[in-house]
């Protein structure tokens, strides 16, 4: 049996489930109504926080947007709870989308609400359907973990075409983050903490992407960090 991967319920969980059985991890299923981050944490070898509605802005010190929709607070309180002991114990961690979003909040950092509305000539990041269908291109810092993870695929040594289903993105970065990646419109796709095992987050939806493999080599390095320990 692989490592055991802790993956937060929320849409379509089962895109998650997939990536990581066939990385090489054993999935298992956080529910934020009837688990405890603190029991949970200790029981999994890697986290990963899954794609959702928006974080609470209150939760970052700002007004709400029009924009914003917010989860139940239950999920944030959860999934924060989560953030903060994984980070605190170098467990290894992978957020996507909303969970970027959630690991950025729990470091400190803060959010773009609306990028349509606050963002002038931004690119369009959110392309609902074919789920796999590219939404645009990232540029991947050279020398990041991320870029280590996914170098064998880039085009010309740095570049992605992504999915992405997001309004919202990382603003001012979290404490001990890093930027790793980001859209030709300077929207951060992707961010990390250099002096951890693996804590990495995406703002694109890789999990979709099980059935043809494009972004394996992402899961399977996360993996491979869970399988190590510290």
């Amino acid at each position: 049996m692989g490592p055991i991967i802790g993956i937060v319920r929320g849409h379509a969980v089962g895109d998650y489930v997939e990536a990581i059985r066939r990385a090489g991890g054993e999935p298992r299923v956080l529910d934020p109504e009837t688990d405890s981050a603190e029991a949970v944490i200790s029981e999994i070898d890697g986290l990963l926080l899954t794609g959702g509605a928006d974080v609470d802005p209150s939760l970052y010190g700002e007004q709400t947007h029009p924009k914003t929709t917010v989860v139940p607070p239950v999920r944030d309180r959860f999934e924060l709870e989560l953030a903060r002991l994984a980070m605190e114990r170098d467990l290894p961690f992978l957020g996507i989308c909303r969970g970027e979003q959630v690991m950025n909040v729990a470091g400190g950092g803060t959010l773009i609400q609306d990028i349509p509305s606050q963002i002038g000539g931004a690119l369009t990041h959110s392309i609902d359907v074919p789920l796999n269908a590219s939404a645009h291109e990232v540029w991947i810092n050279r020398g990041t973990r991320l870029w280590q993870a996914m170098r064998e695929q880039l085009e010309d040594g740095e570049t992605s075409h992504v999915n992405s289903r997001h309004h919202q993105a990382v603003d001012r970065v979290g404490e001990g983050f890093d930027v790793s990646a980001t859209a030709p419109d300077g929207v951060i796709e992707a961010i990390e903490r250099p002096s951890a095992r693996f804590c990495v987050g995406v703002q694109w939806h890789p999990e979709n992407f099980w059935r043809t493999g494009e972004f394996r080599s992402l899961f399977e390095s996360f993996v491979q960090a869970c399988e190590k320990k510290s």
